[in-house]
């Protein structure tokens, strides 16, 4: 009877363990700018909705220096996994930062050329001798504007593009101090709420130019030994992004939630969710996926510019193994 009862106890012990769920995987997740900015909606939504704790992560927001240093330290390991653009493993992995994007959030891309149509720019060959705002020449957004000037036969010689930060990039246009402003949507809706009377147009940089989305970037090394890990990341994040893109307004109403600075502001980040919805998020038939060509051609664009001083093989840039 007593072994009996020491087996029995023994079993419940072990059924208790077994139902037990396991410990939250702590993940440190870097993003390029302060979590505050709209732009990070996909990720603070998730968060907020549980999605991260639904896939057994405890996931701990940071903040660095730009996509590339995001790309770095998460290169360096100090990080499991960030957020920058599509094409910023170009950029980092020809000075040896061995990192993929392991999903893209947008078919179309984060940089927006606006255009104050009141100052004579209609197009971007109108921007010749003009002064166009950006965040900094070392941004992607930058490249991005480059590329389009590219199209038109153009050189950044040709522009008076004047690197002056996140703030005053959008400030100086709605001031009618600069032509033009290489924009994402967040700055776009700050112009015009700023002045209403702005007579704009939008050139979404991917009409002339194949720049890129927002992504997610993680090291080779997690990839190999840790693909589980990296896959319910994605899936998460992902999900983040489809609740914007399905329910901009619900959506803006969570994220208030997590970010306390944007609190009473539900009506303006819905409208800003709609802009990226618009301008970044649409143009992918399977969310998240890569689009091999686009970032080939995009790196052959670097290497021309002198960006990147040599190339590497696209395979080695990114993979689509866990948005399928």
């Amino acid at each position: 009877m007593k072994l009996f009862r020491k087996t029995f106890a023994s079993a419940i012990v072990g059924l208790s363990l077994a139902a037990a769920p396991a410990l939250a995987e702590d993940v440190t997740y870097l993003l390029p700018a302060p979590a505050s900015l709209p732009a990070f909606g996909p990720w603070m939504v998730a968060q907020q909705r549980g999605y991260f704790k639904d896939e057994n992560l405890n996931v701990t927001f940071q903040v660095a220096r730009g996509g590339v240093d995001v790309a770095k330290q998460v290169g360096a390991g100090n990080a499991v996994v960030g957020g920058a653009i599509g094409d910023t493993p170009i950029l980092v992995r020809a000075n040896g930062v061995p990192v993929k994007a392991v999903a893209v959030l947008g078919g179309r891309s984060l940089m927006q050329l606006v255009v104050n149509k009141d100052m004579g720019v209609h197009s971007v060959k109108d921007l010749k001798g003009k002064v166009v705002t950006t965040i900094s020449y070392q941004d992607t957004t930058f490249f991005a504007l480059l590329g389009m000037l590219a199209t038109q036969g153009m050189t950044k010689d040709d522009v008076n593009a004047q690197a002056v930060g996140p703030v005053n990039i959008w400030k100086l246009f709605a001031a009618g101090e600069a032509a033009a402003m290489a924009s994402v949507p967040d700055w776009t809706y700050y112009a015009r709420a700023a002045n209403p009377k702005l007579n704009i147009e939008i050139i979404p940089s991917d009409t002339l130019f194949k720049s890129m989305a927002q992504a997610i970037v993680v090291s080779d090394e997690t990839i190999q030994k840790n693909p589980e890990l990296v896959k319910r990341i994605v899936r998460a994040t992902l999900k983040g992004l489809k609740a914007i893109m399905d329910d901009p307004k619900a959506a803006a109403a969570d994220y208030v939630k997590i970010v306390p600075e944007n609190a009473g502001k539900e009506a303006e980040v819905a409208e800003i969710f709609k802009g990226f919805s618009e301008y970044v998020y649409a143009g992918q038939k399977t969310l998240g996926e890569m689009d091999e060509q686009r970032l080939s051609e995009l790196q052959d664009f670097y290497l021309k510019q002198g960006i990147i001083q040599q190339k590497s093989p696209v395979k080695d840039l990114y993979t689509n193994q866990f948005v399928q």
